[in-house]
This record gives structure tokens, sequence and C-alpha cells, in this order.
């Protein structure tokens, strides 16, 4: 079996450690990670020693790039391609066209949302997107939300396996200590690890900061996560003067290791899949808030593990924080992370994710 799993290459959050995460697991002769660009993708497969190779594209737009992929194809005998993402997506459905090869997908996200607030050539991309989806041999949803998703805009049913993200709970980030940033042991420290787009949902969590603060000045937000918006959203905590309250730490390769010093962990997202942020969040033992998106709620299915709230409501989010920083006063927030952590390993180990995705695979080859 060899199967060729294909990516932009210019992932850095969830989508990248997904592909990561599940290329680990398999056997190393039995798959290649094919790249369209160089980046930090590249840098941690080959850290890993994952098998990659690059087919640099000149743009974004290059479907030359075809050709390359083809020919190593041929030359080392691929059985399945595997693609990620709206760009690999597309490709993909060109590529099985030219070589009658498997087509398999992950929707990492609502394919819907993928290039929201790109007017008018976002429309143009989406649409092309949804119309590869629908080619496609097989796709992996990641939640059930997805595969519903997926049903209703005319992919049929039975070409969709609903998997959940999976993350090694054997590994343990080394934590850093919250004084190496100058917080102190009584501010309230909120994570949120997101790109800094509008699909992340930010506005929203500034909004209700602003409210908590007036109730508990030691609340503190942490960004880790670069983007568009970030200017923007600098500009506006200023505005709503609680700029020093907010910190914006940009990318951070090591943003596991900041879970353990944060009191929550938070994710105002529109859409999601089955967001890692979170299960790296249980990792950590930190209890979650987050927004009811994806398939959040088999981790987080009541109260005594996180907070649910539904999407862009500010006040649940107000109310959730609140809550949470009287559950710290009572020594009772921890105990919601550790048991938050019980349940993620015991469901959403990295070794059942990949056997998930692997069985699909055997069925073709």
């Amino acid at each position: 079996m060899h199967i060729l799993h294909l990516n932009a290459g210019n992932e850095t959050g969830g989508g990248m450690i997904h592909i990561l995460s599940l290329l680990n697991e398999f056997k190393r002769n039995e798959f290649t990670l094919g790249l369209l660009e160089e980046g930090l993708m590249q840098k941690k497969a080959k850290e890993l020693g994952i098998r990659t190779v690059l087919f640099k594209q000149r743009g974004k737009f290059d479907v030359s790039v075809i050709r390359s992929v083809c020919r190593y194809m041929k030359e080392h005998h691929v059985d399945i391609v595997h693609t990620h993402g709206p760009r690999a997506n597309v490709l993909g459905m060109i590529i099985k066209k030219k070589t009658g090869c498997r087509w398999v997908l992950t929707v990492h996200s609502d394919p819907r949302d993928d290039f929201l607030g790109g007017g008018l050539k976002g429309r143009c991309f989406t649409a092309v997107h949804l119309f590869a989806i629908k080619k496609a041999d097989h796709c992996f949803a990641v939640s059930e939300r997805f595969k519903k998703i997926l049903t209703e805009l005319g992919m049929e049913e039975e070409k969709i396996t609903a998997i959940l993200n999976g993350i090694d709970f054997r590994r343990t980030p080394e934590p850093y200590d919250r004084k190496a940033f100058r917080f102190r042991d009584n501010d309230f420290l909120i994570l949120m690890v997101a790109r800094l787009e509008r699909v992340k949902g930010h506005e929203m969590a500034l909004r209700a900061l602003k409210k908590v603060a007036r109730a508990h000045p030691n609340v503190r937000l942490l960004l880790i996560g670069d983007g568009s918006l970030r200017k923007e959203l600098e500009d506006r905590a200023k505005k709503e003067g609680i700029g020093e309250r907010v910190h914006f730490f940009g990318y951070r390769p090591d943003a596991e290791r900041f879970y353990p010093m944060a009191d929550v962990a938070l994710l105002t997202s529109y859409s999601e899949s089955f967001p890692f942020v979170l299960l790296e969040a249980a990792r950590a033992g930190v209890p979650v808030i987050t927004t009811d998106v994806g398939g959040v709620r088999h981790l987080v299915p009541d109260r005594r593990y996180g907070w649910v709230i539904d999407v862009g409501d500010e006040n649940q989010l107000g109310e959730s924080l609140m809550e949470a920083v009287r559950l710290k006063g009572e020594q009772k927030l921890r105990e919601m992370g550790e048991r938050l952590k019980d349940r993620a390993s015991r469901r959403f180990s990295v070794g059942h994710f990949a056997e998930s995705v692997y069985e699909v695979y055997r069925k073709w080859v």
C-alpha cells in the first residue's frame, strides 16, 4: 500500500497537527506527504521522519504542478491520493481524472466557510471547492455535524466516514511558568489559540472580556496565533479599554506549553470540525469554554467538563467566564479540567483516530 497525502503546505494550526499526527501513526513505508509550498509543515514532517516530497507551485493557481504529482504517482506506484484543504482538494479532482486513481479527502472545516469574508473571489473559490468535494471516492468528515453538512450539499452518505481527531496523551509537553511572562498567581488567564481571522470570532471574546473585567480586573486574555485581523484586534482592544489585559503572542510553535499555566481555554469560532486546541487543553487538564461547533459536544457533553455556548452569544460567554472565575476561587476549576482530561484520554487517542482512517484504505488495497 502506498498513500500520497497532499496538502498546500501552509498549514500551521489544527490542520497541520491533524495530518502529522495521523501520518506519525502509520508505517513509514506506506505513505508520502506531498506539499505544494515550503514552510513550517515541511520542517515539522522532516523532524518526525515522515517521507516528504515538495511539488512546488509557482502560485496558488499554478495547475502545472499536477504533471509533477502524476509523474510521482506513476513512478512510485501510488494506490490512493488523500487530499487535505481546498487547494489540494481541487487538484485531487483533476489528478483523479488524469490517472484514474482512488481519491479520498478530509474535510477539516465547513467548506462553506473556508473563504468567509473573501467577497466575490471567495464565493467563486467556495463554489469550485464544493463541486470538487462531491467528485471524491470517499470523504472523511471531522465530526458527525460535518457529515450531515456534506450530505445536505449533495454528497452520497455512503461515501462519508465521520472521524474525530485524536491526540497523543502519552506525551506531556514541558509547561511554561506564568511568572516567566510576568503573570501573577492570582491572575485569571484565558488562553485562546486560533488564527486571527474572522471565522474564529475574536471580536466576541474581546466584548465579553470587557464585561468580565469590570468585576474581575485580574482577568487576562492570551491570544496565540497570527492573521489578517491582528492590527484590527489590537486597535479594538485599546478602544474598548482592555488593551493591557489582552496579550498578543503571535504564532507560537510552542503553543502547547502555554496550556498548563492557563485557567481556562477559549474557542469562539463560528465554524470548526473537532478542534485540536480543545484536545490540547484537555491533555493539560484545563477546562474549556467553546462555541457549539463541529463535534465539540463529544468532548464536552455537559457542564461537568466545561462550557458549550451558542455561536456568537457574547452574553453566554461572559456568564461562563464569570462562573469559571468563581470556580477558581472555590478551588473547583481544576477538578473540572482533570475530569475533562480523563474523558478525553479514554475516548480520543491518536491511535484510535488513525485506525479509523486506515480501515477505509484497506477496503481498496
